[in-house]
């Protein structure tokens, strides 16, 4: 996000702390995109509907709380998903679940060129299936939500360096098992 932006969100942000209808810009905004980070979460859509409608509560219910920490609005949106979604499996006392989406991998091919024949892209998928949670989540964050590593370290609560290494290590277990030349922060 530009600088401009930020500052709109944060202006419309004040707005909503005094009239929650205000806040209704910023709903409509993001209410895909949070849906679709937790289903990817969680893969039940009933479940996940339910979360989202919680994360928004939750974010009304503490936005005189919000204060701008170099980060878009954004990410504390995540970040209270990323809460919501935890304290789920943490109820219920199971593994997290991911899911990956075939078309995101699909795009993500594409963003790197690569000539993919039907059956590779199908053990790409299997192997993300695989990775610890640690890797999927930075890999979904920075890949299938746009986010950069400030925003990253944020929302998981954990360096910038820790997002960083992360994300490097999950790309170079992806470059060794399948010959990839992903590029991020410009290099290959």
């Amino acid at each position: 996000m530009t600088d401009a932006e930020i500052r709109q969100e944060y202006a419309i942000l004040e707005k909503a702390k005094k009239n929650p209808k205000a806040f209704g810009e910023l709903y409509e905004k993001y209410f895909d995109r949070i849906f679709h980070f937790i289903y990817r979460q969680m893969d039940d859509e009933d479940v996940t509907a339910d979360l989202t409608s919680q994360t928004f509560l939750s974010v009304l219910k503490h936005l005189d709380r919000y204060q701008f920490r170099g980060v878009p609005f954004s990410a504390w949106l995540y970040k209270i998903a990323s809460n919501e979604v935890n304290k789920y499996y943490r109820k219920r006392k199971h593994d997290k679940v991911f899911s990956i989406e075939e078309v995101r991998v699909r795009e993500l091919i594409e963003q790197v060129n690569e000539d993919w024949d039907e059956e590779i892209v199908m053990r790409l998928l299997e192997y993300l299936g695989n990775l610890p949670t640690e890797m999927l989540e930075v890999l979904q964050l920075r890949f299938f939500e746009d986010k950069d590593f400030k925003e990253i370290a944020f929302i998981l609560d954990i360096t910038e360096s820790g997002a960083k290494m992360r994300t490097y290590r999950a790309l170079d277990r992806l470059r060794q098992n399948f010959n990839l030349r992903i590029k991020y922060d410009g290099k290959e």
